[in-house]
């Protein structure tokens, strides 16, 4: 009988609301129309129909469809300790950047939009560092 509790989450609790927000976020045309069928009432409407009639109206199924048929362009989500560097970078304002941060940002910048950017120091503002702020804000 194992009676040990589980293992603490020693994640912040920044990054964990962040991460649920990510998360909630769109993957593709099927959420985004069973939020607006929720919002109005026809997903009630519909679920107790079928419900009395013990069927299944597929639009779990038509969701998934809809969602890899149409996928959103939702980034991958920050690790926590890209969360952490972005949320340090943010809070202090960080406007300078050496040449190794610039290739740290980069690198995160690549993996979380899945594609090979190479930054040169004049561009970095512009492209990498705009980019990656606005992914940190969208879902705080």
């Amino acid at each position: 009988m194992n009676t040990s509790k589980p293992p603490k989450d020693k994640r912040t609790k920044e990054y964990k609301e962040w991460k649920a927000n990510h998360e909630k976020a769109s993957n593709g045309l099927g959420d985004q129309v069973e939020k607006i069928t929720k919002a109005t009432g026809i997903k009630k409407a519909v679920d107790t129909v079928f419900d009395k009639l013990g069927k299944d109206c597929g639009c779990e199924s038509r969701k998934k469809s809809l969602n890899e048929l149409f996928p959103s362009k939702k980034p991958e989500c920050f690790t926590e300790e890209e969360f952490s560097l972005m949320q340090m970078a943010i809070d202090t304002k960080k406007v300078k950047f050496t040449a190794e941060e610039t290739k740290l940002y980069t690198n995160i910048y690549n993996r979380v939009f899945n594609q090979r950017v190479e930054c040169i120091p004049c561009s970095f503002k512009n492209t990498v560092w705009k980019q990656l702020v606005k992914v940190y804000n969208q879902y705080l």
